[in-house]
């Protein structure tokens, strides 16, 4: 990476490259439900991160740090009644189960995602909201690590498809594909 490179400024609220800027697009979706977003402390800083983004554009989202030693929220947030962890894998909901009135929707690669949820025994209690598997063809900028792998706002609109319908997730899905072609136009998030 050259230095000038390393130097292009970047949006202080959606935090791509100037070029690169988001924050006309971004739509305001209204949801029923809840989505905490808890970001991983490495994930704060990194230009490909998608969790800011969804955050901004979930009216009733919220975007919590973890991992900052200078920073905590209040985990009783995490056990909240009707709260559920969007994850792959784990106590899956009961058929019958009300839908959930939050949605932890974790930050962060997958080995992060992982360890969040083996440290914060809140999280190891919750039943699973799983998304079926991406489809082929998705628009990525890489191939996922994880099987069921895809983007945190990626993730996000599937939940909302799922909980709330196709309409209320075709705007973020529409800033998801944005996003990736915009970066796939420039070659680079730098």
């Amino acid at each position: 990476m050259s230095h000038r490179a390393a130097l292009r400024p970047r949006c202080h609220r959606c935090n791509l490259p100037s070029h690169l800027c988001l924050c006309a697009e971004i739509p305001r979706v209204e949801t029923r439900t809840r989505f905490l977003l808890l970001q991983h402390v490495m994930e704060a800083g990194k230009k490909s991160n998608t969790g800011r983004v969804a955050a901004l554009a979930l009216v009733n989202g919220r975007l919590l740090l973890h991992g900052a030693p200078t920073e905590s929220y209040d985990t009783a947030l995490l056990s909240e009644p009707g709260t559920w962890l969007l994850f792959p894998d784990g106590p899956s909901a009961p058929p019958d189960a009300p839908a959930p009135r939050q949605v932890v929707v974790l930050d962060g690669s997958w080995s992060q995602a992982r360890r969040m949820t083996q440290r914060l025994p809140a999280l190891r209690a919750l039943p699973r909201l799983v998304l079926p598997p991406p489809e082929p063809g998705m628009l990525r900028l890489r191939e996922p690590s994880h099987p069921s792998g895809m983007s945190t706002l990626d993730a996000v609109a599937r939940a909302v498809a799922m909980l709330e319908g196709p309409e209320a997730a075709a705007p973020l899905e529409r800033l998801a594909a944005l996003r990736v072609q915009r970066i796939a136009e420039c070659g680079t998030l730098n």
